[in-house]
């Protein structure tokens, strides 16, 4: 599945989408920036509340298919500029991360 389908899918809200047909692998939920890096794997969505621009840098370097902000969050203008120009696709929603995990859960399987 890629991101742009997981939109259609969902529901969720575009914030930008420079690569949306990037493939969708998994799954990754943290907040804690470096277990991020460690941890989350290439291809994996991931659903964070954090909306600063080192989730960004974070994003790119984990190479995931894309940032799912939860809880309403939403990045200003200037990460979204950044994240246009590394590649990354921010998407958001105002369920909670439990909730988006559970709805995106039941279209990826």
């Amino acid at each position: 599945m890629t991101v742009s389908e997981l939109v259609s899918a969902s529901g969720f809200d575009v914030q930008c989408a420079p690569c949306p047909e990037k493939e969708i692998s998994g799954v990754y939920i943290g907040d804690l920036l470096s277990w991020v890096m460690g941890k989350a794997s290439q291809g994996d969505l991931w659903l964070t509340i954090m909306s600063n621009v080192n989730v960004v840098a974070v994003a790119s370097l984990a190479d995931v298919s894309a940032i799912v902000l939860t809880e309403g969050v939403v990045l200003g203008s200037d990460v979204i500029s950044v994240a246009n120009s590394k590649g990354i696709n921010v998407i958001t929603t105002n369920l909670s991360t439990y909730e988006a995990a559970l709805k995106i859960s039941g279209i990826i399987q």
